[in-house]
């Protein structure tokens, strides 16, 4: 049924929305559909322009983007980062009546607000660390003795990656306490915090793709968030990623839609909170199951470069049907060969990132089988490519197993050359381990033919 409506839907014109990683990924992947006619991005980076046509766009603002996408008759605009969908564009667009992929204004708040993703798990019973709330300095500190050491401390508000911090002592504790809520380190984000339990595991990505009454769920994940090896140093945006599908076994995905992902968008139907486009769970496996960590209310970044490189479908198809609803006529089909992303960062990040660098060898990385470099904090000048963020490129490579994408993308990141570059050596190292052994959860004989992910219904 797919493959026939396939034939009738009309070549689309298609808007992206972001400058990221995760945005070159999902152009890239758009450009290979045949239901492509002109894709545009905005605002976009170096990368993005040789694929797609970049506009110039403030993102923060609602109305211009919607200008922007009347004028450039857009059949289909998708949303890549959460600063938008926090600013409520999705709201803006569907009232104008153009089509949009993205969550409300209000279902933006299970990544824009910890306080209220906490207090909606806490509501509909879904696995997650024991919390506190703190709306206030002197309130958090007392919330501090409900708690041992180490404990996990979440800025309120979107603050890049940047805002979730793991205190070892009381006295560090404090101290972030302090920055955050008194010296105001985080913006607004700061302003109110989150205070809950340490748990131990395994972290895991798990995305779905959801239309308000059907989900399809993305092969798992594992991100590398921390800034060095070992996973040692600050929180970052993400330094790395991998997908593969030993990464879980089957009845622990089972469990984690049973207990986790479908109470979710029950509960978001319960309350009438609409919400269509990608959903991501960061999960821990804990000796108890898996737990939420967090929500994020779109694909995660580095995720997406890993999971696009598997896909085999149409993802022209994939996204129009979810923002029409109809996504029970579609079904996702994956390569069964892992992929990685690692990620190439400015010195300096995360805190305060050089930019201006000359990057050399982003060419020649793709003359290795399997890879494709996409770019993040670049722009072109004068002729060079320069960095002009934190976050500069994602080298990504597939292979017929882990250590074969490994191999690649490590080959193809040895060719990267800027000042001050740095991107760290072990991802995907865990993995590794871990085959020795089974995968989080009880254990299962991995797919080794190309997948099909089954839809998951909750109403």
């Amino acid at each position: 049924m797919g493959q026939m409506l396939l034939l009738y839907r009309p070549p689309m014109k298609i808007l992206v929305l972001g400058s990221g990683g995760r945005e070159h990924a999902l152009v890239w992947k758009l450009r290979e559909s045949q239901l492509m006619k002109e894709i545009y991005c905005a605002p976009g980076n170096a990368g993005i322009a040789q694929e797609a046509e970049c506009v110039s766009v403030d993102l923060a603002d609602a109305a211009s983007t919607l200008e922007l996408a009347t004028r450039l008759g857009a059949d289909l605009t998708v949303v890549g980062p959460e600063a938008p969908l926090a600013a409520g564009v999705v709201d803006v667009f569907e009232k104008a009546g153009l089509a949009v992929l993205g969550p409300s204004r209000t279902a933006a708040q299970f990544e824009s607000s910890k306080i209220f993703a906490k207090r909606f798990m806490e509501r509909h019973g879904i696995p997650t660390a024991r919390f506190r709330v703190g709306e206030d300095f002197e309130q958090a500190v007392r919330a501090l003795d409900e708690f041992s050491t180490p404990v996990v401390i979440k800025a309120d508000g979107l603050a890049a990656g940047k805002g979730v911090v793991v205190a070892r002592t009381r006295n560090e504790a404090e101290q972030v306490l302090d920055a955050a809520m008194r010296r105001g380190a985080l913006g607004r984000a700061g302003e109110r915090v989150v205070i809950e339990e340490a748990l131990s595991g395994e972290e895991v990505s798990f995305i779905v793709l959801t239309d308000g009454n059907t989900s399809i769920h993305l092969p798992p994940c594992q991100d590398h968030k921390a800034l060095l090896d070992n996973d040692q140093g600050p929180n970052t945006g993400g330094m790395g990623a991998y997908s593969d599908d030993t990464i879980l076994a089957e009845s622990t995905r089972g469990e984690i839609l049973r207990r986790i992902v479908n109470p979710t968008l029950s509960g978001m139907s319960e309350e009438r909170i609409a919400y269509r486009g990608f959903l991501y769970f960061g999960l821990m496996m804990t000796a108890d199951g898996p737990k939420v960590l967090e929500y994020n209310v779109r694909l995660g970044d580095p995720e997406a470069q890993a999971l696009l490189m598997r896909l085999r479908s149409d993802l022209v198809e994939l996204l129009s049907s979810a923002c029409e609803g109809a996504l029970a006529t579609r079904h996702a089909h994956w390569s069964p060969n892992p992929a990685v992303c690692v990620v190439a960062v400015s010195r300096g990040y995360p805190a305060a990132p050089e930019t201006g660098k000359t990057i050399s060898g982003y060419d020649l990385a793709e003359t290795v089988g399997g890879v494709k470099v996409f770019h993040a904090g670049t722009v072109f000048k004068d002729g060079q490519l320069l960095t002009s963020g934190g976050r500069v490129l994602g080298v990504t490579a597939s292979g017929e197993d882990l250590p074969a994408a490994l191999h690649r993308v490590y080959a193809a990141m040895s060719k990267i050359h800027f000042e001050g570059m740095h991107y760290r050596h072990d991802i995907g190292a865990k993995s590794l381990k871990r085959q020795a052994g089974p995968p989080p959860g009880p254990s299962s004989p991995a797919r080794k033919q190309e997948a099909q992910e089954p839809h998951q219904r909750w109403r």
